[in-house]
């Protein structure tokens, strides 16, 4: 199979050649085609050495897809192209990985966590290229000292991704492709900048980014769904109380807040239509709703007191169990008695 000439946006890297640093790799490149992708997503429910941290790339013809796993289970996804980088969802990223079944392939790796939160931080985040010129890597270095540089450098060389952290300007740690471990870290990013073979030096990428320690966990669409019925189910008991004026007041409220909750963009779709695809976190859900309730049940109440406690019950009776989890009922200012 013919191996794709697309580039990662404002770079000389060809996404095919794209590879990450790993603790272990679970499944050497392959075609997508000999993979069995549910298999591949159930295997920590079957076998507990599949449980591990670590992330799957998939290099399809126009993008390189990113898939990251917390114990075994899939938690996010991210996508570099030619147009750039972004977070995607886990439903979409396999809807495009089943699309290019035939002419995609696969890797799955095991990775420290902290390395799964730069990678997938590093799509979702602008990043901030910086100038390298390979006549004269080791100048490179003490630039970032003499900045003072916080963060994290991702460092592209020939398709090999490493990571790299500074503090104030002071190599900190990081995560290194295909580095031995009896090879120092001065002299592995020496080679890095080393012409090959043929003379040239190879093709360089260096963007900076914010480090952060924890990889967040999108919703998955079956608690979205249960959260956008919440949502139609308040604005239903709304109704009883304000023949006509439910949905009206409801909306208002949404145009109100959704530039602060994005997730209420998802919530508020009218019911019977399919689910947006939209990246959001579990806390954003709960979040958004608990705020757009307060803001239109407050309103409720000015006419008719008492009324958002009983409002709050019979719409969220059969899900209360999970707006506790989520702290729902604790940032409302009334006491619903179940």
């Amino acid at each position: 199979m013919r191996a794709s000439t697309a580039r990662l946006m404002n770079s000389p890297i060809r996404l095919a050649e794209l590879t990450f640093p790993q603790v272990n790799r679970l499944i050497h490149r392959t075609r997508l085609a000999f993979i069995h992708l549910d298999n591949l997503l159930a295997f920590a429910k079957r076998d507990r050495d599949g449980r591990v941290d670590g992330y799957l790339t998939a290099y399809l013809p126009d993008e390189c897809l990113l898939m990251f796993f917390r114990k075994g289970e899939a938690v996010n996804a991210a996508s570099l192209h030619t147009s750039g980088r972004q977070v995607t969802t886990i439903t979409e990223a396999l809807k495009r990985m089943r699309a290019e079944v035939e002419r995609g392939e696969v890797a799955y790796c095991a990775a420290p966590m902290e390395q799964l939160a730069w990678m997938y931080h590093s799509c979702a985040v602008p990043v901030q290229p910086r100038v390298l010129d390979p006549d004269q890597p080791g100048a490179f270095f003490p630039v970032l000292k003499q900045e003072q540089v916080t963060g994290v450098v991702e460092l592209i060389s020939a398709g090999r991704v490493s990571y790299l952290r500074f503090d104030a300007g002071r190599f900190a740690g990081g995560y290194f492709c295909d580095k031995p471990e009896d090879v120092a870290v001065a002299k592995f990013l020496e080679v890095q900048f080393q012409r090959g073979a043929d003379g040239r030096f190879p093709a360089l990428s260096v963007v900076v980014f914010p480090p952060v320690a924890e990889l967040p966990a999108q919703a998955p669409n079956a608690l979205i769904n249960t959260y956008r019925e919440l949502y139609w189910r308040i604005v239903d008991e709304v109704e009883k109380e304000f023949p006509g004026e439910a949905r009206r007041r409801a909306q208002k409220v949404c145009a109100g807040i959704v530039g602060t909750h994005k997730a209420l963009a998802v919530l508020s779709v009218p019911r019977g239509a399919e689910t947006p695809d939209a990246v959001v976190q579990p806390e954003e859900l709960s979040s958004a709703l608990m705020d757009w309730s307060l803001q239109l049940l407050e309103g409720v109440e000015i006419m008719m007191p008492g009324t958002a406690p009983k409002i709050l019950k019979e719409a969220t009776k059969e899900h209360r169990y999970v707006l506790q989890s989520a702290g729902f009922y604790g940032g409302l200012p009334w006491q619903v008695a179940w």
